[in-house]
């Protein structure tokens, strides 16, 4: 055995030997500010991992580089199982392919896929004076006049900007991007009139839906969510689809002991009906996958998204 898989085995005894005093806590990172949609799943699933692991699991947020200086943080960290990331698909399937992107560290070595836990139901909104209500009237407009109508996106090679970019191939349709630093200034010229569309995270525009400031379309999403009535955007366009999913990550070499404990974890969580009573009322479903699917899942649209970037000559700002 060599040094290396040694002290990832020494490191998996220690997690589940017996402690003096408080056993150790887990730390769960979320690379995002407070208040958004990851940083609100990471505490869903902390206040109820906390008592399967009979640990306390405490939320930080280290924020930055699109949620990467969490991430190299948990890669430089004993894979003991007590430090893990909450990560997004970005993490994992964009940014590793986006020109211009600096990645300071390989994902696929210095990370452990440990579960997908959920994704986020994408969905096409305007502002409530758009001259279209349904994806087929969407079409024919931006077809009547190419290069017209616009989307908002939050920069460069985000998931706004990479689902409107795969929509209009798909559609055969030419759109205007515009790009904004963050989602509340980009509502706001929703609303205001300026920006026609935009495809998001359904639990940025819940709020805003409900007040009548947006007007919900077409959910880009694979399935729909319970909360709202719409069709799918796959109804019009066969095969479109975005997934915003999260999921689990830990440090390289995680001792199979100490990954069986954190998927065995993630499955009872999932199955508490508190915790799917929330995710559904954020806006989340919950997508629970092992670390093999899940890996497939990262490779598969790894791929897919490359060739969205790579068609679409996207490069990140």
């Amino acid at each position: 055995m060599t040094p290396r898989l040694l002290g990832a085995a020494f490191a998996a005894l220690l997690a589940f030997a017996p402690q003096s005093g408080r056993a150790q806590d887990v730390r769960f990172l979320c690379g995002f500010a407070a208040g958004g949609t990851c940083d609100i799943l990471t505490r869903l699933l902390a206040d109820k991992l906390g008592p399967v692991f009979n640990q306390r699991v405490v939320v930080e947020n280290r924020t930055g580089a699109g949620g990467l200086i969490a991430a190299e943080f948990v890669a430089r960290s004993a894979p003991d199982g007590n430090t893990v990331l909450l990560t997004t698909m970005a993490n994992l399937t964009v940014m590793p392919v986006m020109p211009g992107t600096r990645m300071p560290i390989d994902v696929d070595r210095e990370l452990t896929p440990i579960g997908m836990v959920a994704n986020v139901y994408n969905i096409l909104v305007t502002g409530p004076q758009a001259r279209f209500r349904d994806i087929p009237s969407l079409i024919a407009l931006a077809r009547a006049e190419p290069g017209r109508l616009s989307y908002a996106s939050t920069g460069n090679g985000s998931s706004q900007h990479l689902a409107a970019a795969l929509f209009e191939r798909m559609a055969g349709v030419n759109l205007l991007h515009v790009p904004f630093r963050g989602g509340a200034p980009a509502i706001v010229e929703m609303t205001a009139g300026r920006v026609d569309m935009m495809f998001g995270n359904m639990p940025e525009f819940l709020g805003q839906i409900r007040d009548g400031g947006l007007r919900a379309v077409a959910y880009g999403a694979p399935r729909p969510s319970p909360l709202l009535p719409l069709p799918l955007v796959s109804e019009t366009i066969p095969g479109f689809e975005m997934s915003s999913w999260f999921g689990v990550v830990g440090p390289a070499n995680m001792a199979a002991p100490v990954l069986d404990r954190w998927t065995n974890a993630l499955r009872q969580v999932a199955a508490d009906p508190d915790f799917r009573q929330k995710m559904n009322d954020n806006a989340m479903e919950i997508t629970l996958s092992g670390p093999d699917e899940f890996r497939t899942t990262i490779q598969r649209d790894r791929a897919r998204w490359a060739d969205v970037i790579q068609r679409s000559n996207i490069r990140a700002e």
